[in-house]
């Protein structure tokens, strides 16, 4: 992996808008019961999904991995009032975390087992889709969604500066189905589009 320099992280931090306090308990929260916190979306990826939400109006967003819940709730801020949001995981313990902040949200529902068989049995379209589960996964789980992607639909991948995440990169960039932008935010965020 290509890291991004310490400070140009910290700079994001600086000028990014602070999370809610509800983000924030959340992210104690999550400090306290796991051991990899660093799974976290956090504040900068937190706004950025946040602002795609914002621009794109999507009635149906599809998250794949949901941790504790950060990402989804993120993306919830922004939801227009007919758009909803599932969200995957396959840990229990991490389901149940999950359902306990974002069941008052209301809009936010979590799946629980192997994302590709919760991806198979939804109809779609999905107008954004954010990808942050096992990393081995993501071409699969890419190729799974695409065909259920609305027209002006966007995945994105998170961590793609991983060197587990370089095959789907490539896979990514060789597709002559799709449009990207590689950024180079905390860990990598791919943007995608449909050509």
């Amino acid at each position: 992996m290509s890291e991004v320099p310490p400070e140009l992280n910290e700079l994001a931090d600086r000028f990014t808008t602070p999370a809610e306090h509800e983000l924030q308990q959340l992210e104690a929260e999550t400090r306290e019961m796991s051991d990899r916190a660093q799974m976290l979306s956090g504040a900068v990826n937190g706004r950025l999904l946040e602002t795609l939400v914002f621009i794109a109006q999507p009635k149906m967003i599809l998250e794949i991995g949901t941790f504790t819940g950060y990402g989804a709730l993120s993306m919830a801020r922004a939801l227009p009032p007919d758009g909803r949001l599932i969200t995957l995981e396959s840990d229990p313990e991490h389901a149940a975390f999950a359902r306990r902040h974002v069941d008052r949200h209301g809009r936010i529902a979590v799946r629980e087992g192997p994302a590709l068989e919760s991806i198979a049995a939804l109809d779609g379209p999905f107008d954004l889709v954010f990808i942050d589960a096992d990393k081995d996964a993501y071409v699969d789980y890419y190729e799974a969604v695409l065909p259920k992607l609305s027209s002006r639909g966007l995945i994105v991948a998170d961590n793609t500066l991983f060197d587990s995440v370089m095959p789907f990169n490539e896979h990514v960039a060789a597709d002559p189905r799709t449009v990207q932008v590689f950024l180079t935010i905390r860990e990598g965020v791919t943007v995608i589009r449909r050509a």
